[in-house]
């Protein structure tokens, strides 16, 4: 098989169907027909001399060709996207792009407040598509296009993905104004006393904080464990309860910080793009309008 024997837009079909693994819904993704898209799977199994998609109950399942040949696929089509952008000037105030993301909700409380006043001022026809995804899955999306960015701490360990630090801060203890047991700035002893709330996706396991107690001996007293940050502030607002966080999380709910009577690590957080997105004009606007926003 040689290339120029071979239509490249069934690579895009190709992808549809991997990331989908049903052809009505990659059919709906490609704004084609589904049997245009049963034809063009048909074609590249001749081309490949391969099956690629095997019909099961749980969808189309990708053979160990289909698998492959996937990533080199989609970062292909990445770079060919950026082809067509790149020889254009990105002017965000006559832009109409829609930018998606993916971060936990404590990233879009502290980052999408000035990002959209600074969007709807200055770029009106840019939207944000912001929705949650395992870490296990991030690198796919970005090689193809399925994100164009990722807000977390600095965890995705990929070749392929460029990232820089978007800020760097202290933790520290938040409670309410006129806390009861904080009179003159918090010590060990009663920072453990106090009643703990713990904000992790996961159901069960320790966070950071504990792995920095932990390591000293010590333990503190979770009194509550919290799946998303969201409803903390208002119940340390009301309650005696305390959490331990970003300072720029604290200063944004309007709730008291602590220095922590303990050595921890800074919270980083960083943004992650693709390579293939990286000379892309819209995207390295947007990283910056990013940077200079937090900073």
């Amino acid at each position: 098989m040689r290339l120029n024997q071979l239509d490249l837009n069934l690579f895009k079909v190709f992808e549809a169907i991997y990331q989908e693994r049903n052809l009505t819904r990659a059919a709906e993704v490609l704004s084609l027909s589904q049997p245009a898209v049963s034809n063009a799977l048909s074609r590249l199994r001749k081309s490949f001399n391969d099956r690629l998609f095997v019909r099961t109950p749980q969808g189309m399942v990708p053979t160990p060709v289909a698998q492959n040949i996937v990533l080199k696929t989609q970062q292909a089509l990445q770079l060919l996207n950026s082809c067509v952008q790149e020889g254009n000037v990105f002017d965000p105030a006559q832009a109409n792009k829609e930018f998606c993301f993916s971060m936990s909700d404590t990233f879009e409380a502290l980052l999408l407040p000035p990002l959209m006043s600074h969007l709807q001022a200055q770029a009106p026809g840019i939207s944000v598509d912001c929705f949650a995804m395992g870490r296990g899955d991030m690198s796919k999306s970005l090689a193809s296009g399925e994100l164009d960015f990722v807000v977390d701490v600095p965890v995705l360990n990929d070749s392929n993905l460029c990232h820089q630090l978007l800020s760097q801060e202290e933790y520290v203890c938040a409670v309410r104004e006129d806390h009861p047991a904080i009179k003159e700035g918090l010590n060990l002893e009663q920072y453990l006393a106090l009643g703990h709330i713990h904000v992790s996706s996961r159901r069960k396991g320790v966070g950071h904080v504990d792995r920095a107690l932990n390591a000293q001996g010590l333990k503190r007293n979770i009194q509550l464990r919290l799946q998303h940050s969201l409803a903390a502030p208002r119940i340390i607002r009301e309650t005696d309860l305390c959490c331990t966080m970003p300072s720029r999380q604290a200063k944004a709910n309007g709730l008291v910080s602590l220095a922590l009577p303990f050595e921890m690590e800074q919270f980083e957080w960083h943004l992650y793009w693709h390579k293939s997105s990286d000379e892309d004009q819209g995207n390295a606007w947007l990283r910056q309008t990013l940077f200079d926003l937090v900073s």
